[in-house]
């Protein structure tokens, strides 16, 4: 496990209100980063995801991931009791994210407009599905239909297949990340201009960025991008190929790889092929060139074929299942992408890492993800509450 570092966002306080996955897979990578993450939750029911499978020993370790190195209040926001404490915890702190529908905030009367006269320097975090404002904004969201409005889907399988989600909710993920990027760069704008701003991410809009030049073929020619299985539009060979024991994913990015690879395969003869002179009739023939390639995979196993390449420096890779992924030397050992976390009650958990990797502040897990209002009665003794003042309010069911 990493050594706790208290990290690059060390001082950065945020109250986190968003559940399930984009808002707080944001708030796990701020809070690994160094950020005092505390998580507004309803009483008595939390964040839906604290229902989510995977269970172990009853608890779920898909809240467990995503709320490590976080602090869990309880609050009910709508009461005004509840709202005059969340108000004075924004007094206190840099950044409010949230992941309600559109005008959900406002409604409660703690919106940004509300929120900015009580601390003109918070910067007020919104992920949803469609943004907020536009013809779309009231539209409920998630993550597939963030998918499927995004574009992802329409380019995601085979010629033969219909649209096809990925494997993972990869718009809440993209959404998560993209509103890391839009708070750490309010927080430094605040740094100059001394005042907060509202940061506004979709996940209709962080799926569409991430399609990138795919959709620039239409924007560009006016062709419609389809499904094309694993290989790449623009280069060719650079798809997943079969072997006799699994698959191998291999990358020719640019003429000199294509030599160096035809060499490698005893195949001198199509570098000068008319059919494979260049990328261009690479990608246009790339039947041919498929059928080529996997000529010489298929009679070899994964392992043969991806050391005989990766010895030859021509890029390619075993397509990895997850037990292998965790158990890789490099990925899960080296890089540190697979971490043992102290989880209360259930022992010693893996968890998956942060991917940034920062040499002199590095991200780490520091704190175990909270039971469901375990730091109420610090947190607004912090406020200024007594002892007796917390129990009213929680005999209230305020908190």
């Amino acid at each position: 496990m990493l050594k706790p570092s208290r990290g690059a966002l060390q001082g950065v306080k945020i109250i986190d209100l968003s559940r399930v996955l984009a808002g707080p897979f944001c708030t796990m990578m701020l809070a690994d980063l160094g950020a005092d993450v505390i998580k507004v939750e309803i009483p008595k029911r939390g964040d839906d995801s604290r229902q989510f499978p995977p269970f172990y020993k009853g608890e779920s370790v898909y809240y467990i991931n995503l709320n490590r190195n976080k602090r869990s209040i309880t609050l009910n926001l709508k009461d005004p009791r509840g709202k005059k404490l969340f108000k004075k915890l924004v007094e206190k702190a840099d950044v409010v994210i949230e992941n309600f529908s559109p005008g959900t905030m406002d409604r409660l009367g703690v919106g940004y407009e509300a929120l900015k006269k009580v601390n003109p320097r918070i910067i007020f975090a919104s992920i949803s599905g469609f943004g907020q404002y536009g013809p779309y904004r009231k539209r409920p969201g998630y993550d597939l239909i963030g998918q499927a409005m995004g574009g992802i889907m329409s380019i995601t399988g085979w010629p033969d297949s219909p649209p096809t989600r990925t494997g993972t909710a990869i718009a809440d993920v993209l959404a998560g990340m993209f509103c890391a990027i839009g708070i750490l760069s309010a927080i430094k704008s605040r740094e100059k201009s001394g005042v907060g701003q509202s940061v506004d991410v979709s996940l209709v809009d962080s799926v569409f960025t991430a399609i990138e030049n795919v959709s620039e073929m239409y924007l560009v020619d006016g062709e419609v991008p389809g499904r094309i299985g694993n290989r790449y539009e623009f280069v060719y060979p650079y798809d997943t190929f079969k072997a006799s024991d699994g698959w191998i994913a291999i990358g020719i990015g640019n003429d000199s790889l294509w030599r160096r690879f035809c060499q490698a395969i005893d195949r001198e003869d199509l570098i000068e092929d008319e059919r494979c002179l260049s990328n261009a009739k690479r990608v246009e023939n790339h039947v041919f060139v498929k059928d080529i390639v996997e000529e010489w995979t298929v009679h070899r196993t994964v392992d043969e074929a991806y050391n005989y390449l990766l010895e030859k420096k021509v890029p390619s890779a075993p397509v990895l299942s997850i037990d292998q992924i965790v158990a890789d030397p490099h990925i899960a050992e080296a890089r540190q992408m697979v971490l043992e976390m102290m989880q209360p009650g259930l022992g010693m958990l893996k968890v998956i890492g942060n991917p940034i990797k920062l040499d002199k502040t590095p991200a780490s897990i520091r704190t175990p993800a909270p039971s469901l209002g375990e730091h109420t009665g610090e947190v607004l003794e912090m406020l200024g509450l007594d002892r007796s003042e917390i129990l009213e309010l929680k005999e209230a069911e305020v908190i």
